[in-house]
């Protein structure tokens, strides 16, 4: 009953999931608020792997637990968390394709391990790897899983094999600058007070199925068009930073108390557009793009001129 309880706890469809392909899935809390967000890939017909957002992977799993034992102790599922077995290495950029082929025992090309695809593999000899085509930055991207105890040797055939490509390793704060980019949601988004409407991912909820916190995400509160949604946005003067955490107002020299419209969620410098950018949750969302606000940060006495824009700037 696998695909049956990921059709359950998440906001998607699931069931028509093929064997060697991974979906983008969501799921809510029963209060209809966005719970978690991750790719969950299908192995075999009962067979799924799934991942969340990093801090959420024991607070999911335990309410995953909590399903199977409390709400729907009749399905035949079993979960159990593989963190530990595994170590992950994810390989993204416009050379990521010839660098992995040369490590791989399995076709790549697009045609054969198109995206979303997933396959058990050989990666530099190691048995036993499972590769992954998904992308966190929206570009060409690759994710490999390997026993965990051949991970540092797994990444230094990786390092050793890409060399001949100029390759290079970047860490969580670059991967945050390629999401911003990108207008991929993560913890500052998901921050327990959002809908799926909110984050722009209302259209993956099913109309079709029951699912937790489908009845209470169609409260009358919660599909406010008001309310606020993600949007982008760019300092008018193309250089000054905007601060995470600054609210975003009509006008920051009004007299006391002042209107609120939404808040800055995640901030980064895009090295692609050379300028900074942002996320912001902002009330009406989208319907304001083009619209000039203040980015007020009260603890410096700061505002910075912005502009709403779309969430997916590259």
């Amino acid at each position: 009953d696998a695909a049956e309880f990921l059709n359950r706890v998440y906001i998607n469809g699931w069931k028509k999931l093929a064997v060697g392909k991974a979906r983008y899935g969501v799921m809510l809390r029963e209060d209809g608020m966005v719970h978690d967000d991750g790719t969950t890939s299908r192995l075999a017909q009962n067979h799924f792997v799934m991942t969340t957002t990093t801090l959420n992977a024991g607070p999911v799993l335990a309410k995953l637990e909590f399903y199977l034992q409390a709400v729907w102790p009749d399905l035949r599922v079993r979960v159990t968390s593989v963190t530990d077995q595994y170590a992950a290495i994810a390989v993204a950029g416009p050379k990521s394709r010839s660098v992995m082929q040369r490590l791989l025992d399995i076709d790549i090309s697009n045609a054969a391990f198109p995206f979303m695809a997933v396959a058990s593999c050989c990666f530099a000899g190691i048995a036993d790897a499972r590769l992954f085509r998904i992308s966190f930055s929206g570009e060409l991207a690759y994710e490999i899983n390997l026993p965990a105890d051949y991970g540092p040797a797994a990444w230094k055939a990786l390092l050793e094999t890409g060399r001949q490509d100029g390759i290079g390793v970047y860490g969580t704060e670059a991967m945050g600058t390629l999401r911003v980019e990108k207008g991929h949601v993560a913890g500052p988004e998901i921050n327990g007070q959002t809908t799926a409407h909110d984050l722009g991912l209302g259209a993956m909820q099913s109309k079709l199925k029951p699912y937790i916190g489908k009845v209470l995400a169609t409260r009358e509160g919660l599909c406010d068009v008001s309310r606020p949604a993600l949007v982008g946005l760019v300092p008018t003067d193309g250089k000054t930073w905007i601060k995470a955490g600054a609210q975003l107002v009509e006008n920051p020299h009004a007299a006391a108390p002042v209107a609120m419209l939404g808040h800055v969620t995640s901030i980064a410098y895009s090295g692609v557009l050379d300028h900074p950018i942002a996320l912001a949750l902002l009330t009406g969302g989208m319907q304001r793009e083009g619209d000039e606000l203040y980015a007020a940060f009260a603890l410096r006495d700061e505002a910075v001129k912005v502009r709403v824009v779309s969430p997916h700037f590259v």
